[in-house]
C-alpha cells in the first residue's frame, strides 16, 4: 500500500497545558512536514505569525537559513511517512522560538484511507489555543486568571489588549472546521490539477 493510500491519525498535545489543550487529526502520509505545520496551526488556532519546527528522531525540520548557523532539514521535502516508516510514534513541534509553544505528536494510528473522507481531517480536541504573543505558557495563565476574573487588577488591560472574551474551554470547533476543511479542498484541487497534467503512458 503506497502512502498516496495510508494516513496517519496524530494526537497534538501542548506541551505543560493543564488541563490539556489537544487536538486529533488525520493527515495523508504523502504530506509533507511543512503540509504538517499548516495543519497543526489550522487545528490549533494559531496564525502562523511565528517561526517554528520539527524535531524528530535527533533531527531538526523546517526552513533552512545558512545565517541561523544550524543544520535544519527541510520540512518542505520531507514526507511524514518517511519519518513514520523509520520507526518515529513521537516527535516535537515548536511554534514561535521566543514564547516557545512546544507540542507533542504522537502517532496514535496508520490506516488505509476512508474514500468518504477528505483529507487532512480534523477529529477532536479540547480548550482554547492560547492568544499569539501572550509570553508562553506562563504568561497564558496569567491572562486567563485575568480574563475569567473581572476585579482583578490586569483584567481591563487584558481584555483590551485581546479585544473580546476569552473562553479557555471553548474549542472554537466551527473555525477549526474552516480552516482544515481549507487545507483539504486546495490539497484536493492540487491533486486534480497533477493527474489532469501528468504524462500519459
Amino acid at each position: 500500500m503506497s502512502r498516496q493510500d495510508q494516513i496517519a491519525r496524530l494526537r497534538i498535545s501542548l506541551e505543560e497545558s493543564q488541563p490539556e489543550i489537544w487536538r486529533r487529526v488525520e493527515v495523508p502520509l504523502s504530506a509533507s512536514l511543512k503540509t504538517l505545520h499548516d495543519v497543526i496551526q489550522a487545528a490549533m488556532g494559531w496564525e502562523d505569525a511565528h517561526l517554528w519546527e520539527f524535531e524528530a528522531a535527533g533531527r531538526v525540520y523546517g526552513t533552512p537559513d545558512p545565517a541561523w548557523g544550524r543544520d535544519i532539514s527541510s520540512a518542505k521535502s520531507t514526507k511524514l511517512g518517511s519519518l513514520i516508516e523509520a520507526g518515529v510514534r513521537e516527535f516535537t513541534y515548536v511554534y514561535d522560538i521566543g514564547d516557545n509553544w512546544q507540542h507533542t505528536i504522537a502517532v496514535e494510528a496508520v490506516e488505509a484511507v476512508d474514500s468518504e473522507q477528505v483529507y487532512p481531517c480534523f477529529v477532536d480536541g479540547e480548550r482554547r489555543c492560547p492568544p499569539e504573543d501572550v509570553g508562553g505558557i506562563g504568561g497564558y495563565y496569567a491572562f486567563v486568571e485575568a480574563m475569567s476574573d473581572p476585579a482583578d487588577d490586569e483584567h481591563e488591560q487584558m481584555l483590551d489588549w485581546y479585544g473580546e472574551a476569552y473562553d479557555p474551554d471553548d474549542l472554537g470547533l466551527n473555525l477549526i472546521r474552516q480552516r482544515i476543511g481549507a487545507l483539504a479542498r486546495r490539497r484536493a484541487a492540487g491533486r486534480a490539477a497533477y493527474e489532469k497534467d501528468k504524462p500519459r503512458s
